[in-house]
Order: C-alpha cells, then sequence, then structure tokens
C-alpha cells in the first residue's frame, strides 16, 4: 500500500554498492508503481569515478559493468514532489529555478554539468550561517566547490513560492 522514494547516492564508498543498487533497481521493476529514486551526487559518473564505484566493479565485474550503470544513473530523475506539499532532492535548490517546469524540461539521459540547474539540485546544500545564497566549499564527500549553499531565508521563499512545507534532502545528516 505504500510508496517509496529513494532520495540518491545509492553507491557510496561501501563493498556491496553494487548489490544496494541491484537490489533497488529490482524493487523499482517489481513495483514500478510505488518505488521511485532520485540521482543523488554518488550517481555522477565524475563523483563515482573517483570515490569507489568504479573500481568496485572494475575489481569484481569490469568496466562494462560500471558503464551500464552510469547508462541507468543517467536517466534517473533528480527531483519529486510528494503530497503537492514537500519538494525532494538529493541536493537541494538552486539559484536557476524560476519554475517546477524546468525541472520537468531536463532531458535525459544526461550526465551532469559543473555549473546550472541540474548540478545545484544534486550537488547544493543548506548553510544555517549563511545570508541568501554562498558559495560551496566543499564536503567530507569529495564534492568540492560545486554548485552553492543557500541560507533559511532562501528556504522559506522558496517554500512560500511553491506553496511546499518542506524541503526533503537526501545528502545531510542531521544529529539531535
Amino acid at each position: 500500500e505504500s510508496n517509496y522514494l529513494f532520495l540518491g547516492n545509492y553507491v557510496w564508498e561501501g563493498k556491496q554498492s553494487i548489490e544496494t543498487i541491484c537490489l533497488l533497481l529490482a524493487f523499482k521493476i517489481k513495483y514500478p508503481d510505488k518505488c521511485f529514486m532520485l540521482r543523488g551526487s554518488y550517481e555522477v559518473k565524475s563523483v563515482n569515478q573517483d570515490l569507489g564505484f568504479y573500481y568496485e566493479c572494475k575489481r569484481r565485474y569490469n568496466i562494462k559493468l560500471w558503464k551500464t550503470f552510469i547508462d541507468c544513473f543517467n536517466c534517473l530523475p533528480v527531483a519529486a514532489i510528494v503530497g503537492e506539499r514537500i519538494f525532494c532532492a538529493s541536493g537541494g535548490i538552486s539559484p536557476d529555478l524560476q519554475s517546477m517546469e524546468q525541472i520537468k524540461r531536463i532531458l535525459r539521459p544526461t550526465d551532469v554539468p559543473d555549473q546550472g540547474l541540474l548540478c545545484d539540485l544534486i550537488f547544493s546544500k543548506p548553510d544555517k550561517d549563511i545570508m541568501g545564497w554562498g558559495e560551496h566549499n566543499g564536503d567530507d564527500n569529495g564534492n568540492t566547490g560545486i554548485s552553492f549553499t543557500f541560507g533559511a531565508e532562501v528556504v522559506s521563499k522558496f517554500l512560500h513560492k511553491y506553496d511546499f512545507d518542506l524541503i526533503c534532502r537526501g545528502s545531510e545528516v542531521v544529529e539531535d
């Protein structure tokens, strides 16, 4: 009865990334109207090539398998709206986003450019210490200086403009 939305970053530096992505793809095939997958930063060719997934595929199988996964990742959507009230993306929002139609018009399959809307939806992140938009100075996951950071008032304006209650991201751990 439930629907499931996975927010990306399926193939990290772990030793069982192949099993993880295969299981999720099997769920998607078996339950196409119940299982939904977004693309995260680790489903970007340049990121997973540097951070382990490429080497896992090469070591355990072959480079052709890795290329096949990249072709698959290039087809994944990058954002979803849940119940018309929750905006979901692996990364965040973009200063280039003027309408939700822009996201629908992103042609797939596609690689992720170093800047622009698609890049921002995957790599941007909130920063509670800034006002407006800021530079993304990198993080512990190898995302170095790509995209932007955004402050609380940017979130508030975004939520108001699109009549959303929440932005749900897949790329942030919040500790209580």
